[in-house]
């Protein structure tokens, strides 16, 4: 699906000229996206239940009844004199992890249709965002692939270089379709990629056979506007793609409709063969979604170190 419809006239993203510029590029790109991710955050952290594990640490977890291979020192043996039974005390992991995360700023994702509040790629920056702040508070690293905030960090900075990247301007040199910079990912870590996932899979091989070396488990999300899902379009329509490069006229634009689904549903489960193949999950997300309920998801996905 190398190439997908899109309409002539659609926003493209317009950066501010001189003093302007500079002024919200240091003031004001930054505090918004960061607010709202923060805000975002902190209404599906009181939904999520933790994301812990059996592991070496110093807090206490849970007690569960001890099986045949477990040392006898592992008993707790207060516990167990309340019982016939014999009870292991577990404790928490306390190993942070390292997450690493891609938001795909190709011209494909900056695509908005008409109603839609917001483009691909500012949902995309928004959930990235807000799962960073989330899996940091749990004193997990995050990097974001390909820009200054790629070396794993956690704490209040690394979020700042991370809002100043996906709230800053696009880059020039921007394609239709993105593809994840070959970043080098920590040995067993976790990874998260967004994108509308709609240019050639085949070009995610180098980073996704990486990932397998390193034994870096993921997930893909795949961000769509609802128009794309749904091809809303009658009538006499011009598509063209982002970039320009690509244009087709349809003069009765509802003919194309089932075929065009049909192309989306194929593309999509070629993108789930690959998660299933690689241990990864995918997450299909609309624009037009509340993002609640995707974080959730993503949060606890990420989490999830089985």
């Amino acid at each position: 699906m190398s190439t997908s419809p899109r309409l002539r006239g659609r926003n493209k993203p317009q950066g501010p000229v001189g003093l302007r510029r500079d002024a919200e590029k240091i003031g004001g790109a930054l505090p918004p996206l960061l607010a709202e991710a923060e805000i975002l955050a902190g209404t599906v952290a009181q939904g999520a239940h933790g994301r812990r594990r059996a592991g070496h640490g110093e807090s206490f977890w849970q007690y569960r009844q001890a099986v045949p291979g477990d040392a006898r020192s592992m008993v707790d043996w207060r516990r167990s004199g309340r019982s016939d039974l014999q009870y292991i005390r577990e404790m928490e992991w306390e190993s942070s992890q390292t997450v690493s995360i891609w938001v795909d700023d190709a011209l494909s994702m900056d695509y908005r249709a008409e109603g839609s509040e917001r483009s691909k790629r500012e949902r995309a920056s928004l959930l990235a965002l807000a799962v960073s702040v989330l899996l940091m508070k749990g004193g997990e690293r995050v990097s974001l692939m390909g820009t200054n905030a790629a070396l794993p960090r956690t704490g209040r900075a690394q979020l700042n270089r991370m809002a100043m990247e996906l709230g800053g301007e696009p880059r020039e040199d921007r394609g239709d379709y993105g593809d994840p910079p070959q970043d080098t990912m920590p040995r067993g870590g976790r990874a998260a990629f967004f994108s509308d996932f709609l240019g050639d899979l085949n070009t995610l091989t180098p980073v996704l056979s990486h990932a397998a070396d390193q034994g870096v488990k993921g997930c893909f999300v795949q961000v769509l506007d609802e128009s794309e899902e749904v091809f809303p379009f009658d009538g006499r329509v011009i598509f063209e793609s982002m970039g320009g490069d690509t244009e087709f006229e349809a003069q009765r634009a509802r003919s194309l409709r089932e075929a065009y689904k049909a192309k989306l549903k194929s593309h999509r489960a070629r993108l789930d063969e690959i998660a299933h193949h690689l241990g990864w999950r995918v997450l299909h997300h609309r624009t037009s979604e509340s993002p609640r309920k995707a974080l959730l998801w993503l949060y606890m996905a990420i989490g999830d170190r089985a």
